[in-house]
């Protein structure tokens, strides 16, 4: 007898499930500080244009093809043109990798709540530089805090898609909001912290160039979690009776408010007690720390932000790990709790030398990059970009228009006047614009 192949509950899961995968340290971490290096106001205005153009378009591409394939993403592919089923299969391998790395990151936040919680960051005499610096000079301590997220992650999958992956993202995802709400409260409450909210909302248009607006469109992708077939293996257990384009709005939305109120968090709180918003990747690390430290009630603001960070990372590690949880088991009939083992334990494996590569390994390099950064270099600079690529192109020019439409609209019974200009960006423009983007990463322009 076939099995049933499991649902979403409700819509309301499904959204809830889908913004996870996409609202993860891409919204909290990356987006502050690339706004921070790309002028503020500038890069709000032209991340808001192009995540509501080419982002939702995106979503819908990936939202399409899961529900049409109702399967993993080789077979998802392959039901719309069979030569496309080996995307599905770089897809997967690119799962192994960025969580990989992920893990490690995701560990750096675990680390840090313990930091925070435990009154380990409250002293005004702190060098935040030479604690971070200590951290990851660590072997043990990366390897450790690195095994710690993978966990909490396996934990979650191995339960399936409603008892693990939508119970927990029911619970993660609304405490995420309340605990975002919280902060960007104290931020914009504090001392002088107007000057960081005109900073961060007066477009300066003399700030933007060519790499802002390719920053922007980067970031959209980034954040969105597209091109590795997340949102397909999601889709693919959503009903036939939910209307996509509201799903992809809804999640573009809460992408959105995520971004800016973690800004709200952050240039407020950098501005109030004189600190530099240019800082980059560091900001959360290095620089919040010491707004914390200079903040009333500040270990309790330290403890919640770190929380939030682990919420948000682990929202969208689970996802990342669905991608080839689903393949395996639908392929080859293997168990979910046997999988996921498994699974993880080779992600660990392979996050290892990630994890050194900021210590031992760290004169480990390879056309100057280390390990880590090769990881992170084949995933944001090839296999991404061209997942997505290859997706639009799957839709736009070798699946069948009818059939996209008939999915796009719920069966004819639902027809979308978006349709006409949805399917017009995916078949001309936003193949154009991921070239670009790849073109531009690549430094060959």
């Amino acid at each position: 007898m076939k099995t049933k192949r499991a649902e979403f509950a409700n819509f309301v899961g499904f959204v809830l499930v889908s913004a996870g995968s996409a609202i993860g340290l891409g919204s909290i971490w990356r987006f502050p500080y690339l706004a921070g290096v790309s002028g503020g106001g500038a890069f709000v205005f032209i991340f808001t244009i192009i995540l509501f153009t080419v982002g939702v378009s995106m979503l819908m591409v990936e939202f399409v093809i899961g529900r049409h394939g109702k399967a993993n993403s080789v077979k998802s592919y392959k039901k719309l043109h069979p030569k496309f089923k080996y995307l599905g299969y770089l897809n997967i391998f690119t799962s192994f990798i960025i969580l990989a790395y992920y893990s490690v990151i995701g560990g750096f936040t675990i680390h840090y709540f313990f930091l925070s919680i435990t009154g380990q960051l409250t002293s005004k005499d702190l060098n935040f530089s030479v604690v971070f610096n200590n951290f990851i000079g660590s072997p043990s301590q990366t390897i450790i805090y690195t095994f710690l997220f993978l966990f909490f992650t396996i934990y979650i999958v191995l339960q399936g898609i409603n008892k693990g992956i939508e119970r927990y993202s029911v619970i993660m995802m609304p405490t995420l909001f309340i605990l975002i709400i919280i902060l960007m409260v104290r931020s914009i409450t504090l001392d002088n912290a107007i000057d960081g909210i005109i900073w961060y909302m007066k477009p300066d248009f003399t700030k933007l160039n060519q790499n802002v607006i390719m920053a922007a469109l980067g970031q959209v992708f980034f954040s969105l979690s597209v091109g590795l077939s997340t949102m397909l293996t999601y889709s693919s257990y959503l009903s036939n009776k939910e209307y996509l384009p509201k799903a992809s709005f809804i999640i573009a939305i809460l992408q959105l408010l995520v971004s800016l109120i973690a800004g709200f968090i952050i240039f407020p709180a950098v501005f109030s007690f004189g600190l530099n918003p240019g800082e980059g990747p560091g900001l959360i690390f290095v620089t919040l720390p010491q707004v914390f430290v200079n903040m009333p009630a500040g270990i309790i603001f330290s403890s919640l932000f770190f929380l939030l960070l682990i919420f948000a990372s682990i929202t969208s590690s689970i996802s990342m790990m669905e991608v080839a949880i689903t393949y395996f088991i639908e392929t080859y009939k293997i168990r979910r709790l046997r999988i996921s083992i498994s699974y993880g334990i080779i992600v660990f494996l392979l996050s290892i030398p990630a994890a050194l590569s900021f210590n031992k390994f760290n004169n480990v390099k390879l056309f100057n990059l280390s390990i880590f950064d090769i990881y992170d270099y084949f995933c944001a600079n090839f296999s991404l970009p061209f997942g997505g690529l290859m997706c639009a192109i799957l839709v736009g020019w070798f699946a069948n228009k009818e059939i996209i439409k008939n999915i796009y609209s719920i069966d004819n019974t639902h027809k979308s006047l978006l349709f006409p200009i949805w399917y017009f960006l995916v078949k001309y423009i936003i193949p154009i614009v991921i070239i670009l983007i790849w073109l531009n990463t690549l430094k060959i322009f």
